[in-house]
């Protein structure tokens, strides 16, 4: 637990550096022009391929009849357009965490090394392909655990608890990762993530539960739709935010038990345990086997 809120702390403090608020606005600026370039050139057919689809099932059909009997007869002109919307979410909330993995973490975990962790060896156990291709395998388990599980999401306790875990699931196994593949041997990888998966996997899943925030924007409904152009920055600014403070935080916590791992091994080795040793000896041998001074002139 000391370790947990010692990284928090020290993460929370660093997201005001200025090299890491810098960094911040690139994802930023790319994952807006993306979406809203996307959104101009496809929203429209996006939108009647939605519709055409609601109206095909006579159960939606019957719950919007439902709503307009209660006088909410606006609601039918949002529901496709807030559909398509709150299906676009895990997509922002993916590429926003590659895009923080890809541009950020490697400058944020450098900027830890130098500032925290100088004298820990770089023992390259990974590669920028081999990181890339952990992502997107990762990644693409998580799409299909989000897709498995969207029928538990009607549930309305797991709703809280599902998604948080995937996320959370994910962000461990990216930032982890990528926190460690410059200074970590895959030996080494391997081991911290046995014995730390519980502490990264908590790690994970309260980033996943921060993550939850622009959730408040999405439920803005019809609001949200209306100033979609304006809230869907905002949204991505915070996802990126998020994911920034948990890079840091994965960066201090891995990289400090990277560094107790070595301490630990090195205090184990059987040649560190003999040296005291074999100084004894040497030193009584020195004394037996070399001749005594000779005694000086008076």
């Amino acid at each position: 637990m000391n370790k947990l809120l010692d990284s928090f702390w020290r993460a929370a403090i660093y997201c005001l550096h200025p090299r890491v608020i810098a960094l911040s606005v690139l994802p930023l600026v790319i994952m807006t022009a993306l979406s809203l370039g996307l959104g101009y050139f496809f929203w429209e057919d996006a939108l009647s391929a939605m519709r055409s689809n609601l109206e095909s099932y006579a159960l939606i059909g019957t719950m919007v009849q439902w709503l307009e009997g209660l006088g909410l007869s606006s609601l039918r002109l949002v529901l496709a357009p807030a559909l398509l919307l709150f299906l676009a979410i895990p997509v922002i909330v993916i590429i926003s965490l590659l895009f923080v993995a890809m541009f950020m973490t490697p400058t944020m975990v450098a900027l830890v090394a130098e500032r925290r962790f100088a004298r820990l060896e770089r023992k390259k156990g990974g590669s920028f392909l081999a990181s890339l291709a952990w992502s997107l395998g990762s990644t693409l388990l998580a799409v299909v655990a989000l897709l498995l599980s969207m029928p538990l999401w009607l549930v309305p306790p797991l709703i809280l608890v599902l998604p948080p875990l995937i996320w959370g699931w994910l962000t461990y196994r990216v930032m982890s990762y990528d926190a460690l593949v410059d200074h970590a041997s895959r030996d080494e990888r391997r081991e911290i993530f046995k014995e730390h998966r519980l502490p990264l996997l908590a790690i994970g899943v309260l980033s996943g539960y921060l993550g939850a925030a622009p959730s408040l924007i999405w439920a803005s409904g019809a609001m949200f739709v209306a100033m979609a152009p304006i809230l869907v920055p905002v949204a991505i600014w915070i996802y990126t935010l998020v994911f920034a403070f948990s890079s840091l935080w994965f960066a201090h916590y891995t990289l400090a038990a990277l560094e107790q791992l070595r301490k630990k091994k090195n205090a184990l080795t059987p040649d560190n345990q003999a040296q005291p040793a074999i100084d004894l000896v040497a030193s009584q041998a020195r004394e037996v086997l070399l001749p005594p001074p000779a005694n000086p002139q008076p």
